[in-house]
């Protein structure tokens, strides 16, 4: 087939939308619109690296700083939320042998994601509207600087995306406790139990072990969304209260801010947004380790009673972390910094180092094993991992922090390296190893294109987090524009490492586009015409 031929149609033809099921359909969507938009924050990176170096002329301060708050907060919600949603509202059901609790609610998660991250996007883009992501009180409520009805859209939108994470959760757990017409009933307590870790974390002290009901990535995925709850509501609340000072300001109501005590707020909020990534996104990714060694390997997990009562232990951790967050905040008390910000967060090295270990050893125990696009993506984010997670425990010692707080180390070594290296390739593998399960059959286009995305978005990943962690350690705070050249050499071979990355997404996206064809990418986001429960067709 030649060139033409298969951009439109795929590669060999062998992709068929219309074989689809609506759940194949819906997580295909959720991948699509989540890569979409993870394209948005690699352009906005690039140019906030680039704007570091010399201002550039389309780009006016209060955009630059726009930009800075929309660049989280989409890679977060608009881009993981999405592929995560979509991945799991489909492999719940699929490891669980049985149809999703509620196709339509997924749908609906699925839309009000989408549109809330455009609507917050926009509102900021359009308006200006740049609290930061920390929305550190009273910056959210100062009109003086910013547009009331801009920062009303703006947190709407993120509204918006909690509605459709609540969404999510809700039939998360429907289908884990659930009873298809037909099948014996099982007991909501029992089950809850087994996908919470309760029933891994004594089985450690049992001499005959219970039965598993949920598997492991299964009970990976609720207790992640437990958190994931838990920062919903947190998120959901803090927008009701900028709501109350914006609305009250189009009324014409002066609302004194002082109301609000800065201290408490930012305790809360850290509180509620720590659980993105201390509770639910190591979590997660450590239910997708553990899914991705068993499908790559054909084996059962390595010491997997004390992976379940892991994710329980993780429960405490994840609840008590927050203060690491304040440890420069001079009002914040001398115990929370010393148990929560420096103890409970050292501890997260036994959490997440268990689930490394059980995955590398569930790999090794396998070996030899072929180097498959999907081994090498997984090698690719527990590497990530490695090199962020002891990043952050260094920024966890009350000492460094006065060093590294609020600098580029931050976001580089720790921030970017955990997200574009741990998380995103984590997120690739997945992608790599269900594409032929999602599709039906289709076949990847290009191996060479993967090896390709494979090396520039590994080395341009762990680049821009080593360049970005030297500036730092010079002393470049982040959210600061620089206009005397400074730190243009580590800020250049940032923007360099950026375009590898870049790189890596273009060849990603251009192959996925050939493999299902121009015909296929349309006909995901046309009606099912099977009407199926059924995961897969047949």
């Amino acid at each position: 087939m030649n060139f033409s031929k298969t951009l439109i149609n795929g590669e060999e033809g062998l992709f068929k939308p219309e074989t689809l099921t609506p759940m194949q359909k819906l997580t295909l969507r959720f991948v699509v619109v989540g890569l979409i938009y993870f394209g948005f924050v690699v352009i906005e990176g690039m140019l906030m690296r680039l704007y570091e170096v010399k201002p550039l002329p389309f780009i006016t301060e209060p955009q630059f700083f726009a930009i800075l708050t929309a660049h989280p907060l989409v890679g977060i919600f608009g881009s993981t939320y999405s592929i995560v949603c979509g991945a799991f509202l489909f492999l719940v059901p699929y490891l669980m042998k049985k149809p999703l609790w509620s196709i339509k609610m997924g749908n609906w998660t699925f839309i009000l994601i989408a549109a809330g991250t455009f609507i917050f996007w926009f509102a900021g883009f359009v308006s200006h509207y740049s609290p930061l992501y920390t929305l550190y009180w009273p910056l959210p409520a100062d009109f003086s600087q910013f547009s009331v009805w801009g920062g009303t859209f703006f947190i709407l939108g993120i509204a918006i995306v909690m509605a459709g994470t609540a969404l999510f959760i809700i039939n998360i757990f429907k289908t884990i406790t659930y009873t298809p017409e037909g099948w014996e009933r099982q007991r909501t307590g029992a089950l809850l139990s087994s996908a919470l870790g309760v029933t891994g974390f004594n089985n450690l002290f049992r001499k005959n072990k219970k039965e598993h009901l949920v598997p492991l990535p299964v009970a990976a995925v609720a207790r992640g969304s437990v958190d994931m709850a838990l920062n919903t509501m947190t998120i959901l609340f803090t927008g009701v209260l900028i709501l109350v000072y914006m609305i009250g300001a189009i009324l014409g109501f002066d609302l004194k801010e002082t109301a609000i005590d800065a201290l408490l707020y930012k305790n809360w909020f850290w509180w509620g947004l720590d659980l993105i990534a201390d509770g639910l996104v190591l979590i997660f990714v450590a239910g997708t380790w553990y899914l991705l060694a068993m499908l790559i390997t054909g084996k059962p997990l390595f010491m997997q009673n004390i992976a379940r009562a892991a994710l329980l232990v993780e429960l405490v951790v994840s609840w008590t972390v927050w203060s690491h967050h304040l440890l420069s905040d001079q009002a914040q008390p001398s115990i929370l910094k010393v148990l929560s910000g420096e103890m409970v967060t050292a501890f997260e090295l036994i959490t997440q180092g268990l689930a490394f270990f059980i995955t590398l050893a569930t790999l090794w125990s396998a070996r030899p094993l072929k180097m498959t696009n999907p081994l090498k993506f997984l090698l690719g984010g527990l590497l990530g991992f490695a090199l962020a997670v002891p990043a952050g425990i260094m920024q966890a010692d009350v000492g460094l922090n006065r060093i590294l707080h609020n600098t580029q180390w931050v976001v580089g070594p720790h921030v970017h390296v955990a997200v574009l290296v741990g998380l995103t390739m984590t997120l690739y593998s997945a992608i790599y190893i269900l594409f032929p399960i999602l599709t039906n059959g289709a076949k990847v286009y290009s191996q060479k294109l993967v090896n390709i995305h494979f090396w520039c978005h590994l080395t341009g990943g762990i680049g821009m987090g080593a360049f970005m962690g030297m500036a730092g350690l010079n002393g470049m705070l982040r959210r600061t524009i620089y206009v005397d050249g400074e730190f243009n050499t580590t800020m250049i071979l940032a923007a360099l490492s950026g375009t590898l990355i870049f790189i890596g997404f273009i060849a990603f996206f251009f192959n996925i586009v050939m493999s299902v064809g121009l015909k296929g990418v349309l006909g995901i986001f046309m009606p099912a015409r099977s009407r199926t429960k059924n995961l897969l067709p047949g």
